[in-house]
């Protein structure tokens, strides 16, 4: 069904309407780098719920989406003689190369642990002088936690056991139970985030995507929500007139769907 020639088809397809809108259309005329920017990042959050709801029509969708604009980015670029989509192409085509020495040179990994080290080191070969510059400063705190731990655990900066991990969170909950008595609102943040802070460590330890798994707990509780207040509604009262005990059994009913 899928062949090299039908994909280079497509994409000469894309690059030849993005010509022609950029030249024709009023609206897309008048985008800039700086304009698009919002855009992006909504339609990156927008394939982040498909692939979270394992909607694969619309993952198809906001792939294209993601596609039109990478491929309107480098339009601009060409504009401006800066860089055009070849030019994008083989930058990551080279960085790719670069960093996988195991596939393209003679280097020997035994796994993805040595594979992540690798990828780290060689970063800090090209001119980076931290491994924590490629974390961009505009990620949600969550995934920023995330990243940051992924990127110095590649230069070995880690645990060594899950356990240690889990008693490094019992540590700092412990910590956070103690400034909740002192009632100083500073000291509690700042322990509250070295709780998350270890939380999201040791989900990486255990495999599992914290922002996913937020994520999946969010949309859970606003379905079972959302079901509460479609209740309420077939019983002709508002949500605020109901009692606690009332909801419970409505959002327990939620919990069986």
């Amino acid at each position: 069904m899928y062949n090299r020639d039908s994909q280079l088809k497509a994409f000469d397809r894309l690059l030849t309407i993005m010509d022609e809108l950029r030249e024709q259309c009023p609206w897309d005329k008048k985008q800039t780098l700086q304009s698009l920017r919002h855009l992006t990042i909504e339609e990156t959050y927008e394939l982040g719920d498909a692939i979270l709801d394992n909607d694969l029509q619309e993952v198809k969708k906001e792939l294209g989406d993601l596609l039109l604009h990478i491929v309107f980015y480098a339009k601009i670029g060409s504009e401006t003689n800066d860089f055009d989509i070849a030019d994008v192409a083989n930058s990551i085509c080279e960085k790719l190369i670069n960093r996988h020495p195991h596939i393209y040179s003679d280097v020997k990994v035994k796994d993805e642990v040595e594979v992540k080290q690798n990828w780290e080191k060689l970063k800090l070969k090209e001119g980076k002088t931290s491994v924590l510059e490629g974390v961009p400063k505009s990620l949600p705190a969550l995934v920023k936690a995330s990243r940051i731990q992924e990127k110095v655990a590649g230069v070995g900066f880690d645990w060594e056991e899950p356990h240690q991990v889990w008693e490094k969170v019992e540590e700092e909950l412990k910590e956070f139970k103690e400034e909740v008595k002192n009632g100083n609102k500073k000291a509690l943040e700042q322990e509250f985030g070295d709780v998350m802070f270890s939380l999201v460590n040791y989900a990486r330890f255990i495999n599992i995507n914290p922002e996913n798994a937020l994520e999946a707990t969010n949309k859970k509780f606003t379905k079972r929500f959302q079901y509460l207040e479609n209740k309420a509604k077939t019983l002709n009262k508002l949500l605020s007139e109901m009692t606690l005990a009332e909801m419970d059994v409505y959002w327990e009913e939620a919990k069986m769907l």
